[in-house]
């Protein structure tokens, strides 16, 4: 089984190319396969909402999706990584079933969080409840109405089919190990530690990125994978110090900044706050531009002025393509004040030079580069899935057919967009040193050098136009 290698990452789910695993093989095979040198496999496990983010366990593949065989094909011809949702797990698991069933005599009772047990009066008072780093305009609680009757709240921070998981309980920590190995032995290369900040949770504190705990915590996770030389990436959207932070213990981390400096710099001309960025931003890190969830705005403060963060969150809803404000609102169930749903390439306003020079600069930035499925096709939001579910997420998460997929790699910003992929997986300069030059406030001027070898993007803001000179290899 492949482990991680130094080229692009391809995010995408299971049957969003194609019906299922076997498709999603064939086609990298058949249009990618130099393109794409990892996949990141979005939750294939069998599950209850959330597109795969409210697993009911992670012992199966969804057979909707295939098998483990499928899985490990994949992983024999490209580095693999899968989700592990550290925070939760669904309530229709059965962990959470023989909880309601058995209540205190349920061998679960402990893999879960009871107010009863974690606030000191059993509730948390109005000052605790404003105090924590939530998702929802309320204390994150569902009511449990257990088999005799009575009723309780545990912990839920996301939807109601997601329970949080009480970490620090023996029970969780030897859920989690057995999880987490069991992962290990499919083919992983690297687990993602999805909404690992919320995992560590405190009375009286936000409940969010908890120091000392966080980093005791982590250490655990990656002593469990260090026998299988399986790495991890937690997943955190937050301030950038937060990334920084964890590069320090160095562990990898994501790049959630670059999208939405990228499309201030094209939208304005004005690059300075993303070579700012590029200067300081970590190394060890997977870079993207487009996830399965959106684009991140929350990760940008203080690396854009407030006014700036503010006026380029306008600005999508005006020069992005078919994007508007009401997508992001409860009358698309997105309530979801961090992130703006859109495709990247619409974001863009379809322009294909403005989403090639994007594509550019990520792809010479330091770290590894994750591409979307949607944006990989260089994806149009896809309006008559967002208006048939009124899931406001659904406009980036196009199910795409195979007969749309060999339609789809026809177009020339998409055979370009390859070719870049191409260069940048197999272009020795990529394995060494990154610098800055010095350049003009409306251009990027980057060069990536190892050994003899070099490679120089630079790129343009105002015409949108970008140069490569690379050495023969």
């Amino acid at each position: 089984m492949k482990k991680i290698e130094n080229k692009v990452m391809l995010i995408t789910y299971s049957d969003s190319m194609g019906n299922n695993l076997k498709d999603l093989y064939a086609i990298l095979e058949q249009y990618f396969n130099e393109a794409v040198g990892g996949v990141h496999l979005l939750p294939f496990f069998p599950s209850s909402g959330d597109r795969g983010f409210a697993p009911i366990n992670y012992h199966e593949v969804d057979p909707t999706f295939g098998d483990w065989r499928d899985v490990e094909k994949l992983a024999e011809h490209y580095y693999l990584m899968f989700d592990y949702m550290i925070n939760h797990i669904s309530a229709q698991s059965t962990y959470y079933q023989d909880f309601l069933k058995y209540k205190d005599q349920s061998k679960y009772k402990d893999l879960f969080i009871r107010y009863k047990d974690f606030w000191a009066n059993g509730e948390p008072t109005p000052e605790e409840v404003d105090a924590i780093y939530k998702r929802k305009p309320k204390a994150p609680y569902v009511d449990a109405h257990f088999d005799d009757g009575t009723v309780e709240k545990v912990w839920c921070t996301f939807g109601e089919e997601q329970i949080d998981i009480n970490c620090k309980s023996d029970v969780a920590k030897q859920f989690i190990k057995d999880n987490l190995t069991d992962l290990c032995s499919h083919g992983a290369a690297l687990i993602r530690l999805d909404a690992f900040a919320y995992a560590t949770k405190k009375a009286g504190t936000s409940c969010f990125f908890i120091e000392p705990d966080i980093w005791e915590f982590l250490d655990e996770c990656a002593d469990i994978l260090k026998p299988y030389q399986v790495e991890l990436l937690p997943e955190i959207h937050e301030h950038y110090t937060m990334q920084k932070k964890i590069e320090s213990r160095d562990y990898y981390v994501y790049d959630f900044a670059l999208p939405m400096l990228l499309i201030h710099a094209i939208y304005y001309g004005d690059a300075q706050y993303l070579q700012h960025y590029l200067k300081i931003c970590p190394h060890k890190q997977f870079t993207t531009l487009d996830t399965h969830d959106g684009i991140g705005v929350v990760d940008v403060r203080d690396l854009l002025p407030d006014d700036e963060i503010e006026r380029t969150k306008e600005a999508i809803f005006k020069f992005g393509a078919n994007v508007k404000k009401i997508y992001n609102t409860a009358a698309y169930n997105n309530l979801d004040i961090y992130q703006i749903n859109c495709t990247y390439y619409s974001a863009l306003g379809d322009d294909d030079d403005a989403y090639l020079l994007s594509r550019a600069v990520q792809f010479f930035a330091p770290g590894i580069p994750q591409v979307y499925y949607v944006g990989l096709l260089a994806g149009k939001n896809d309006l008559k899935l967002l208006e048939t579910t009124k899931e406001g997420r659904n406009i980036n998460r196009h199910y795409y057919t195979l007969e749309e997929i060999h339609q789809e790699v026809k177009r020339p910003v998409v055979q370009s967009l390859v070719d870049l992929m191409k260069f940048r997986n197999t272009h020795p300069a990529f394995n060494g040193t990154f610098e800055m030059v010095a350049s003009e406030p409306h251009r990027i001027h980057i060069k990536r050098t190892y050994g003899e070898h070099s490679a120089e993007l630079i790129a343009d803001f105002v015409t949108k136009q970008f140069e490569i000179k690379a050495t023969e290899y």
